[in-house]
């Protein structure tokens, strides 16, 4: 039986013909193009005789539609090759990426060796949903995936290829089109790329001009990482409108300049910001307010407690409510940037649909502030407005009536000082303000940290609610550590695990052991 058995399983003479296929993988995310690119590939090496198969396996919701196209490609002869329909581990000539992380997640996969595999890859971010709903900075490292890739793969080419289909007026499909070819790793000539695209007869142009862009820069091996280098600011725009409130906005301005040098910056940054968000009066209560926490700072550390409170104030006053939101969503810089985005063709319609789900509290919060006060402490009245308002509403404001709607919803930011919505911010605003200046007479560092805690509160909404809820949380923590010599390393670690998670598990964790101090603290201070 044993003898049977091996001589079932003798190796069979090595078939050349499977040295001739070539196996080549795309990753791309929904709305790149993935499917185009994976016809030219189909249709280039058919006009240079090759027999050509293509599977696409559609990928994960949190990829935004990621999807793994396949191909494998022979030279045709009396017989039609037999193709595998999977990528496999190990198996795979060329792997194109469509973006950063979707290079990490083929190295992940197995399918990037260094003995076989040339990557090529773009080093722009499309972020996944996962990094985008994270609290704080979910963002994965990039530089962690190219140095995985400079290791795995045989060959490594990169660079920043949306930005230069953009430049080019085309999509990323067409500049990585324009990679494979400069790299060298297919057979075929730069023509017979070329032919593919004109045979698609869309857009040929703009997509020949992004594939050349995209041909020069892989034929050189370049590997670009992401940019490092400095970024330009923006130009200035001076200021503009009637003469009396430039030149009211010109004192604010000079209040600001005579901030010390380490904090000017963001101290300016700050006052345009609460300007924009209400009036020049609004600029000059919060520059009180930063003078107020410059009087009490130290030089000696650097204006540090300065720098965090203008940027923190700044964010606090400038806070998003229903006004807010309606003010930005009808700015024509908005419709400018969304259509620059989206690149309709000239003299294409542009709709765009606003998703608004305002919930009892922010309708409340519209109200005078005497008026809004009873109705939130009214059940029955709470759960009436909940009903009429809370349900998801699409506003097309490319239409005349919903978008005039929502202009006059925002032209209401002159009466919003006399809000329940500002009242109730207003008086959190100075609380956690009085706080930290407490602190920061016990604590420089636990001072500043408390400041920084006002990260935690952000957005509209639900997720407003959940960033206040944990903002609540961690300051209930740093009550119970002010006085120890590590409080501010506590309050920092308590920050970043409220900002881990969205439940707050990890900030439940770390308040169980800041409570256990304080336990032992009772404990010892009755020994």
């Amino acid at each position: 039986m044993a003898s049977k058995t091996q001589s079932a399983l003798k190796s069979k003479p090595h078939d050349t013909a499977l040295d001739e296929v070539i196996k080549l993988a795309v990753m791309a995310v929904g709305g790149q193009g993935g499917g185009v690119l994976t016809n030219w590939i189909e249709d280039c090496a058919r006009r240079n005789g090759y027999a050509v198969q293509a599977t696409s396996v559609a990928g994960v919701a949190q990829r935004t539609g990621a999807t793994i196209y396949y191909i494998e490609m022979a030279p045709a002869g009396d017989r039609p090759p037999v193709f595998s329909l999977l990528p496999a581990a190990g198996d795979v000539d060329i792997l194109v990426a469509a973006e950063m992380m979707e290079a990490g997640r083929a190295i992940m996969r197995g399918f990037v060796t260094p003995d076989r595999t040339t990557l090529i890859a773009s080093s722009h971010r499309a972020l996944a949903v996962s990094e985008k709903t994270a609290p704080g900075d979910g963002i994965a490292d990039s530089d962690e995936v190219i140095a995985a890739a400079e290791i795995a793969a045989r060959r490594f080419i990169l660079f920043d290829m949306d930005t230069m289909a953009i430049k080019a007026g085309s999509v990323i499909s067409s500049t990585l089109f324009g990679a494979l070819a400069g790299s060298g790793a297919l057979p075929f000539e730069r023509e017979s790329f070329e032919a593919a695209i004109k045979a698609s007869g869309r857009g040929v142009e703009a997509s020949l001009r992004a594939f050349a862009a995209g041909f020069e820069a892989a034929a050189g091996g370049i590997v670009e990482t992401p940019s490092a280098g400095p970024v330009d600011k923006p130009a200035k725009t001076a200021p503009q409108g009637p003469q009396p409130l430039v030149e009211e906005w010109r004192v604010l301005e000079a209040r600001a300049t005579i901030i010390p040098e380490p904090a000017r910056d963001m101290a300016l940054t700050g006052l345009r910001s609460v300007v924009d968000f209400q009036d020049l009066a609004y600029g000059a209560e919060y520059l009180d307010r930063l003078e107020r926490v410059l009087a009490a700072d130290d030089p000696a550390k650097d204006h540090e407690l300065t720098r965090e409170a203008a940027k923190y104030i700044a964010k606090a006053m400038a806070y998003d409510d229903v006004i807010r939101v309606a003010d930005l969503k009808t700015r024509g810089s908005r419709f400018a940037r969304v259509r620059n985005e989206i690149g309709p063709a000239d003299g294409a319609r542009m709709k765009l649909t606003e998703f608004m789900h305002p919930r009892a509290e922010e309708i409340v919060g519209m109200m005078p502030a005497r008026l809004g006060r009873r109705m939130s402490q009214n059940p029955a009245a709470m759960k009436l407005i909940d009903r009429v308002f809370n349900r998801g509403r699409r506003v097309r404001t490319d239409r005349l009536l919903p978008f005039a709607q929502l202009y006059v919803l925002g032209g209401l930011r002159k009466f919003r000082r006399g809000t329940l919505r500002h009242a109730v911010e207003k008086q959190h605003l100075d609380d956690w303000l009085d706080l930290a200046l407490k602190y920061r007479h016990v604590d420089y560092a636990l001072g500043v940290e408390t400041l920084r805690n006002r990260r935690l509160i952000k957005g509209y909404s639900d997720t407003h609610a959940r960033g206040l809820s944990k903002f609540d949380r961690v300051m209930d923590g740093v009550a119970l550590l002010a006085g120890r010599d590590d409080a501010a390393h506590w309050c920092r670690l308590l920050r970043e695990a409220a900002l881990a998670d969205e439940k707050g598990d990890k900030l439940e964790g770390a308040l169980k052991t800041v409570r256990s101090f304080a336990v032992q603290g009772e404990s010892t201070h009755a020994d």
